[in-house]
């Protein structure tokens, strides 16, 4: 099963093994479906980690070099919110049997594929029948602030579009609306998802996540909706789905553009009826599940050319949020930067980092395509290689966009003192003639201008002096 939310990105994820090629090669494959990961080679070094963090999931060795990973159920060092997977080697099975008694949600057997590793992470989550926990904590650790998500100057406007949102859910209790996030690639729409649900009458229920773009579309819609046993070729059990699993919480369709149009039909049948009706099966199945769909594409635009159903976006969009690209959040570039820093630089045990002068200004001049996740990643790359504690960025030198005006710095606004337009060009002329040599007629064909016009200009700021 291809499901982005096990592990979702963000998710925090130990890794207990001792073998340093396998467990290189688990811990790329897990940070590319978007998690966190915390490497631990012994038993020492992971109760070490537990101490410090909590994690979504664990995916430990049952033998290492300072004992048994057993010991580790026994004595409870795993919280109940975490997900836990054991490896063992052909020939362990006694043993990963012992684990699952003893709390772990499943096991795998060496040698396994990396692409087996969703399906143990789902596997944790049903048998509780809820999310291991709330996706919130992305939102905690992602983009600062204990309780809360780092709005900003910038998402001032969102966050009273959010507080009617949830003063609506706490009103009608059950049977909520859905909702349509839409922004670029990386923005946070699954931060913001996992904000709602968390600060929601809905917390304290399952919030599951799924990326659409990652499911199959022959398996799309038996990950969605279930399936019974014998419903097609490899059906050799009944198995629920994510509506029914996110019953009484929240549902994230993240992607879901990408969903075939009878997928699509579908899930608008179960916003509309409230139930769902697993493959092979005649009953329908009663859900309490408040949906939220996020695309990257505007899907108006979508439904217009058919690409998307129309009936299903009206649905969806009866609460709509539109999340900006980072390139136009200003300052808030900045704020965020720092709170980034923090979680990166604490979680790599690095202390007394800043960002310097140099960096905020090529911070604030890049386009940032790939938004709010792209920042976390340079960040955390500077942290790594960079040696330095003030951090300037100068990687990001040679990715500079040029502003959208042409000239002007994007992030640039007008003081509230105001200013004459008369200073700004004699500034502006001043700064050219400087890169040129004070080459009349160099400087006049980069500006557009006579040669007139800036002897003009040059006499009026000598009168002026």
């Amino acid at each position: 099963m291809a499901v982005e939310s096990d592990p979702p990105t963000g998710s925090e994820v130990l890794l207990l093994e001792d073998d340093s090629i396998l467990r290189r090669r688990l811990a790329a494959h897990l940070r590319k479906l978007g998690a966190e990961v915390v490497e631990a080679v012994d038993l020492g070094e992971a109760r070490r980690a537990l101490s410090e963090f909590r994690f979504d999931f664990a995916l430990v060795d049952l033998h290492l070099p300072d004992g048994d990973a057993l010991e580790l159920l026994r004595e409870g060092a795993f919280s109940e919110n975490t997900g836990v997977v054991v490896m063992t080697a052909f020939g362990g099975i006694k043993e990963a049997v012992e684990a699952m008694r003893r709390g772990a949600g499943d096991y795998l057997t060496k040698p396994f594929e990396p692409d087996e590793l969703p399906i143990a992470f789902m596997r944790c989550r049903e048998k509780r029948g809820v999310a291991r926990r709330d996706e919130f904590r992305l939102a905690e650790q992602a983009m600062g602030g204990a309780n809360d998500l780092f709005f900003g100057e910038s998402l001032a406007g969102i966050r009273g579009q959010l507080d009617t949102i949830l003063a609506t859910e706490r009103r009608l209790e059950r049977d909520v609306p859905p909702m349509l996030i839409e922004g670029e690639t990386g923005t946070g729409k699954s931060v913001l998802a996992a904000w709602l649900h968390r600060n929601g009458p809905r917390s304290a229920k399952p919030f599951i996540k799924v990326n659409c773009a990652a499911l199959p579309e022959t398996l799309a819609e038996s990950e969605l909706f279930g399936h019974e046993r014998g419903a097609f070729t490899d059906a050799k059990t009944a198995r629920i789905g994510l509506f029914e699993a996110a019953d009484g919480g929240t549902l994230f369709l993240d992607d879901i553009a990408t969903l075939s149009p009878s997928t699509q039909a579908k899930v608008l049948m179960a916003v509309e009826d409230h139930a769902i009706r697993r493959l092979g099966a005649t009953k329908e199945i009663r859900i309490d599940v408040r949906l939220i769909a996020a695309s990257n594409e505007p899907l108006a635009e979508l439904a217009k050319a058919g690409s998307f159903r129309e009936d299903l976006y009206h649905r969806l969009n009866l609460l709509h949020i539109a999340l900006p690209p980072l390139r136009d959040r200003g300052l808030d570039i900045l704020r965020l930067a720092k709170h980034l820093l923090e979680r990166i630089s604490k979680r790599h045990r690095i202390r007394d980092m800043s960002i310097g002068p140099a960096g905020d200004r090529r911070l604030l001049a890049y386009a940032w395509p790939g938004n709010a996740r792209e920042l976390a990643h340079v960040i955390e790359r500077e942290v790594i290689f960079s040696g330095e504690k003030l951090l300037s960025f100068t990687s990001l030198g040679t990715g500079v966009a040029p502003p959208a005006s042409g000239w002007r710095n994007p992030v640039w606004q007008v003081p509230e003192q105001g200013f004459t337009i008369d200073s700004v060009i004699t500034d502006l002329v001043g700064d050219v003639l400087r890169e040129t040599g004070n080459n009349i007629s160099a400087t006049a064909r980069r500006l557009g201008v006579t040669r007139e016009f800036l002897r003009y200009r040059l006499k009026n700021r000598k009168g002026q002096g």
